[in-house]
Parts: structure tokens; sequence; C-alpha cells
């Protein structure tokens, strides 16, 4: 990639129907885990105008009421007005989960069974997983997601506080970056599209979200006045949600990572437990590669690994800074694997993940949140001393 370019991310808010999908399906997963942290659990949810169907796989000890689950989940993202089609109290609920298959149970619990090469704890499924840091923010990740996220957050805070009685709960923002010799420079363009009434107008919706929204959040030296604000470029978006248009669990992986500035193996987060490496490992793997920029070794770092079901070592690791490692990659990798254990119980218990936390990670990313570190581990940086010391 040329070094000046500009590069475009978006984020959703938290009432767009795949992000409605992802919520449902994590809060079903944090009431399985308040009551039994060794639950198995795999929901994925469709959403469509006033209809829920959760399916999957889930084995466990927690006794819950699904629907409550469900309803207080639609009702905390806001959609509970009299005229919406999804409503929290109104929406019917379909049911089609099943217990967890034997068959992979038996590869990811720790035990011996015929055909299974360790009595180790396995990877729930074969696959790829990727982490990604970059110094372009506080919060080492790229200025493009970070960006769009800060919008949609604030959207939301305005939203739920009442600023003004217009706001609908979905909604949608892009910032497109300016980066000169491979660093970000300026924002030439802001897209959002948020969900309103009826009765407000355009040029009203316009100008709040401008002052309001985007001048709050966004840094204001990297905007002037060529900077292009458009916001609803429809002219109009009163029907949003689940009436508008269908939803689907881990439909929005590269809003919940780096918003395409990193690569992504494939796999959604939301609705799994911990054994599933398509969440802890990436998990993992952004808490490697962030603990790597922190630590000074390189400006921008990608680690992948690999798995092989029911295999508790990981069959391979990669670790690519672009060029911009203080040392070479593979002294960093050597150190990373001194450093970080990447078997599939050790990644649960590195990061404390048989807890209730997901709901916290649903929406405006899964990586980048730093205001609740007890939750969100894998954005500590507590492991740049070690780092070092096995670089040394």
């Amino acid at each position: 990639m040329s070094k000046n370019y500009i590069f475009s991310s978006e984020s959703v808010g938290e009432g767009h129907p795949d992000k409605v999908s992802d919520t449902i399906s994590d809060a079903v997963l944090d009431a399985c885990l308040s009551g039994d942290s060794r639950s198995r659990v795999a929901c994925e949810t469709f959403v469509k105008s006033n209809i829920v169907c959760v399916g999957g796989e889930i084995t466990t000890g927690s006794k819950f009421d699904y629907n409550e689950v469900i309803r207080a989940a639609i009702r905390e993202i806001g959609y509970v007005n009299d005229d919406d089609v999804f409503h929290a109290d109104k929406v019917f609920i379909n049911n089609y989960m099943t217990r967890q298959s034997p068959d992979i149970g038996q590869g990811v619990d720790a035990r011996a069974v015929e055909g299974k090469d360790t009595d180790e704890q396995g990877a729930g499924d074969q696959g790829i997983m990727f982490g990604y840091a970059c110094d372009e923010t506080p919060e080492l990740m790229p200025a493009p997601i970070m960006f769009a996220h800060r919008l949609g957050r604030e959207l939301t805070k305005v939203r739920k506080a009442k600023e003004v009685s217009w706001l609908r709960p979905d909604a949608k923002s892009q910032v497109s970056v300016q980066y000169v010799d491979g660093k970000p420079v300026s924002i030439r363009n802001v897209v959002i599209s948020t969900q309103h009434t009826a009765e407000v107008s355009h040029k009203e919706i316009r100008e709040f979200i401008i002052e309001r929204v985007i001048k709050a959040v966004l840094p204001a030296n990297m905007m002037d006045a060529t900077t292009e604000y458009l916001i609803n470029p429809t002219g109009r978006f009163v029907i949003g949600g689940p009436e508008g248009d269908s939803g689907l669990t881990g439909r929005k992986i590269i809003v919940d990572t780096y918003g395409g500035m990193g690569r992504h193996g494939g796999g959604a987060f939301s609705g799994k437990d911990p054994s599933k490496v398509d969440r802890s490992a990436a998990y993992m793997g952004r808490y490697v590669a962030k603990n790597i920029v922190a630590a000074g070794l390189a400006k921008r770092c990608e680690i992948q690994f690999a798995y092989a079901i029911g295999f508790p070592k990981p069959v391979s690791i990669h670790v690519d800074t672009f060029g911009t490692g203080t040392v070479d990659d593979e002294k960093i990798r050597i150190a990373v694997e001194q450093v970080f254990n990447f078997r599939p119980a050790a990644i649960v218990a590195q990061l404390n993940l048989l807890r209730p936390i997901y709901s916290k990670s649903t929406n405006y990313g899964h990586f980048g949140k730093v205001d609740d570190l007890d939750a969100i581990t894998w954005e500590k940086t507590d492991k740049i001393e070690a780092l070092k010391a096995a670089i040394s």
C-alpha cells in the first residue's frame, strides 16, 4: 500500500439490526455464565419485523427465562416506543436451542477419549485468528475505526440521555482518514445515518449531529473547512431497526475488530463462550499485539495463530510488524511464545474469561475499550516488561 492514501472504517449503533442480534446473543451467553461458569454456548439470533429467533447449542446448569433475557436486552437498546414494530414487550420469540453435540464436547473437554491425542482442553473449532494493534490512537487502535466508534457511542449517549426527542436506536457512522507518510493527518469526510422520528427536519438533524456529536468527539486539529459531512444522505431515515432490515448475529465482524485495517480470520464473536477460539483466541491476539506495540517493540503489529479442533496447541504462530519493529519479527515471535500461553484453557485463565462480561464487549468494537479493564482484560498492557525482558 502507498504511504499516502485515504482509509475508511464504519461502526454501527446498538439499534442496528445485526447489533440487536449480537446483543441478544451475548445477553443469553452472560445469563448462562452467571449461573454456570462452565456453560457451553453457541447462540445465534435472527431478527426481523416483530420476530426474534434464537438458535444454536447450549449446555448449561443455569436456570433463567430466555424470553425475559431477550426482552431486557431489547429494552436496554431502546426499542420501547409505542410506534416501534420491533418492541421489547411485543416481539414474538422463537427458541430453537439444543444441547451441544457430544462429539464437539469431547474434543473441547479436558478428558481423555478414544481418538483424541491428549486429555487437555482442546480448541472448540479449527480456524485462524488475528490480533492487531498500532500507535495511531491512545487505545492503540487504527484511527478510522476508533473515530467511527466514538461517534456511535456519543450518538447513543445523547439518545439515552434524551437530549433530543427525535433520535431512535438504529444508526451507522463512517469516517475516512487521510494518511500521509503512513500517518493519519486529517479527516476527509464523516458519514452518519441515524434513525429519527417523522416530524423532525433534515436541517435540524444535520446541524445537531455536526455540532453536538461530530465536533464533540473527533479531534478538531484533524478537521477543517474541506472536511465533508454527510448526515442522513438519503434525506430520511424513519423506518429502521428490524422493521426496515433483518439482523443476524456475527454479520458485523469488521466493525467488531479493526475496521478492515487488520485482517480477520472470519469467525464471529457474539453468543460464543470462551471455549470457542473464534472469540477467545481473537481476544488473545489483540492482547498480545497491543502489548507488543505498548512495549515499543513496533509501531504496528499483527499476529496470526491457528488451531485444530480438539487439539490444545496452536498449529502455527506468525508475527508481522510491517517493517516497524525495533527488533526482528522472529525475535518478537520467540519472546511472545515465552511470555504468553496460547492453549485454550490457558487463554481463558490469563484473560479471566469464565465470567458474564460479554455484554460489555458487544457494541462499538470488541477492541479499544479501556474504561473497564477488569472486564475487558484483553486491553491490558501488563506484559510490557516481560516482553522486554524476553527480547533482551
